[in-house]
C-alpha cells in the first residue's frame, strides 16, 4: 500500500460558461461532441472520446470558474481547421508543428468558445518507418 493518491483517467471536465444554449451548439456543431445530456437549469454534458465534459453556467464563487486548456485530439488537424474556418471559426493559432517525438509528429492550433475560453486541438501524425 502507498501513501500516494491513485488517478486512474479523467472523469470528467467542467467549463464554465455564460450562456448555456450558445455554448451547446458550439460544442456539439461546431466540435462535433454528442451531447450525452442536458440537467436544468445550465449543465450539459458531452462525450468526449470517453471523458465527460461537462458546460456550466457560472455558479459559486468567480474564482472557482478559472479554466484550463483542453486539447482535442483530431486526425488531420489541417482538415479540422478547415472544417472550422468554414464555420466561421476564428483560428487563434493556425495549426503548426509543436515537436517531432520519435514516432510521430505533434501538431497543434488553438481557437475559442463563444466565452473566450481557449481550446487546444491536436493531431499526432505517425512518422513514416525508415
Amino acid at each position: 500500500m502507498t501513501d500516494k493518491l491513485e488517478i486512474k483517467a479523467i472523469g470528467q471536465i467542467a467549463v464554465a460558461v455564460s450562456d448555456i444554449r450558445r455554448a451547446v451548439e458550439f460544442y456539439r456543431e461546431v466540435l462535433g461532441l454528442p451531447l450525452l445530456f442536458e440537467a436544468p437549469p445550465g449543465l450539459a454534458f458531452f462525450n468526449c472520446g470517453g471523458v465527460r465534459l461537462m458546460l456550466t453556467v457560472l455558479q459559486g464563487e468567480q474564482r472557482d470558474h478559472h479554466t484550463s486548456v483542453i486539447y482535442y485530439k483530431v486526425g488531420d488537424i489541417q482538415e479540422a481547421a478547415d472544417r472550422l474556418r468554414a464555420q466561421e471559426v476564428v483560428m487563434v493559432r493556425e495549426p503548426q508543428l509543436v515537436a517531432r517525438m520519435p514516432d510521430h509528429d505533434l501538431w497543434m492550433a488553438f481557437i475559442r468558445d463563444p466565452d473566450e475560453n481557449l481550446i487546444g486541438i491536436m493531431s499526432e501524425v505517425p512518422r513514416a518507418a525508415g
